[in-house]
């Protein structure tokens, strides 16, 4: 049986913002969750995590601006700063007053920039393989032209086979779907988000974190390695960490219940299933 809910559009921090709506409202001590998606992976791409999330928290999906169905344009700001405004007028918006945000890649950096302004409705972050490139450090390792060479194909027109070239170990239902949405992720937001993966210090935001946060990794993937775990944990005193075996940086595609597993009890009840 489906939990998806609905997807919706508000009006936040100025623009519209797009997202799914997963398992609705939940027991006590449970915290909606807001998943923050990465530089190039519409809300809809997520839609089965969401399924899982909605079996035991009311889950909302978020389009980060210009993916999406969100809001986007030559004249939009697409720094981390507006991201990260983005999620708590996000939360705002819809009257959540306490909840927990997972975000994965650059969502996860969207996390942190959003929590160092404390704000009192962030109880739990979940941080799913950051890229923690910034200035002198070393680069995020993927490359700008993967991305703009696909996206570049999805604007003409592309189906599962084509996008094998980008995603060889997906099956043909995921590389289906973001053959089928990846036209909708605006080619200036992708690239400034690239060029703040390497220009934005997040290790100085992580000091100023208040909220409880889990840092889940990939065993096989070279975006967080462990000198990234220990400066994140001495950063962020009390950080959890949980690295998912056999998965590359797309965490639910490579090992989708390894990825569920990883959160135990954190967001206040589990995710795996018995």
């Amino acid at each position: 049986m489906s939990n998806f809910l609905y997807g919706g559009n508000v009006h936040a921090n100025g623009i519209r913002q797009h997202y799914l709506r997963y398992g609705g409202a939940r027991g006590a001590g449970r915290d909606p969750v807001i998943i923050v998606p990465g530089i190039t992976s519409p809300a809809i791409t997520w839609g089965f995590v969401g399924e899982r999330f909605g079996e035991s928290f009311d889950t909302y999906i978020l389009d980060v601006r210009g993916r999406g169905l969100s809001e986007a344009g030559a004249a939009l700001n697409y720094g981390l700063d507006a991201q990260a405004a983005d999620v708590l007028a996000f939360a705002q918006a819809l009257g959540l007053e306490q909840y927990s945000v997972v975000g994965h890649s650059m969502g996860g950096r969207i996390g942190v920039r959003a929590g160092r302004s404390k704000p009192a409705g962030l109880r739990r972050l979940v941080l799913a393989d950051p890229p923690v490139s910034g200035p002198g450090r070393r680069p995020y390792p993927a490359k700008l032209p993967w991305y703009v060479d696909s996206m570049a194909q999805a604007r003409q027109g592309m189906d599962a086979e084509a996008m094998r070239a980008f995603c060889p170990s997906w099956t043909d239902a995921q590389r289906q779907l973001r053959a089928e949405w990846l036209h909708t992720c605006d080619e200036r937001a992708i690239i400034q988000s690239f060029d703040d993966f390497h220009n934005d210090d997040i290790h100085a935001d992580l000091s100023l974190l208040d909220a409880a946060v889990l840092l889940i990794t990939a065993e096989r993937g070279d975006v967080v390695l462990d000198a990234d775990v220990k400066e994140i944990q001495r950063l962020a005193p009390g950080t959890r960490h949980h690295r998912v075996p056999a998965a590359g940086h797309m965490i639910p595609w490579d090992n989708e219940e390894g990825f569920y597993a990883a959160f135990g009890d954190f967001l206040g009840a589990p995710l795996a299933r018995a």
